[in-house]
């Protein structure tokens, strides 16, 4: 089930996964806090990035 990963890539793989979602929520964060349309626009969509990364990334969880 789990593509053959050690338990170490395994863990590794969990840790990167949570990174992205940190990242995600720091950008949501601060383009909630921003005033430059533009620059809002930019953090919105690396955080999108950043969560589609992360689901991604579970795929090879299971």
């Amino acid at each position: 089930m789990n593509n053959g990963l050690t338990e170490l890539e395994l863990e590794n793989l969990r840790h990167i996964i949570g990174g992205h979602g940190m990242i995600a929520n720091k950008l949501e964060a601060y383009a909630q806090n921003c005033t430059d349309p533009q620059l809002v626009s930019i953090l919105q969509k690396d955080a999108q990035d950043a969560k589609a990364a992360q689901q991604k990334l579970m795929t090879f969880l299971g």
